[in-house]
């Protein structure tokens, strides 16, 4: 798992997604990921919402967030419930959707100067 930190403005913003990756800022991303707004956690691990466990979502709240949007790729996919429990029964907000909306509500959120993280499945074939 690489971190990456320190933007030029002090934030990551989602610039654009689709069938080619995420970019973030000035850098384009093809992999999983974890994203927040002072932080980027690349080779997050699940390339499809069948590979998620409670450890990657354990990843996502180690981060202390408000709230984790969690985007499933091109389509909106839940979770087995016993992976999604243990973020639920902390407090924490969790959304599912799919990534492109993930995307767009990290944005929002971001810019609202919420605590977010977006864990963004990505898998381009």
């Amino acid at each position: 798992m690489k971190m990456h930190q320190d933007s030029a403005d002090g934030s990551y913003r989602i610039v654009r997604y689709g069938a080619d990756g995420v970019q973030i800022n000035e850098q384009i991303y093809t992999e999983s990921l974890l994203l927040m707004p002072d932080q980027i956690i690349t080779s997050w691990a699940p390339t499809r919402i069948e590979d998620l466990n409670g450890h990657h979502l354990t990843q996502a709240q180690s981060l202390n967030p408000e709230v984790i949007l969690l985007g499933t790729g091109n389509h909106q996919q839940f979770p087995d419930r016993a992976v999604m429990r243990p973020i639920l029964q902390s407090g924490i907000g969790l959304e599912v959707m799919d990534t492109g909306s993930a995307c767009r509500t990290y944005n929002i959120l971001m810019g609202e100067g919420r605590r977010v993280v977006a864990a963004l499945i990505i898998s381009i074939d």
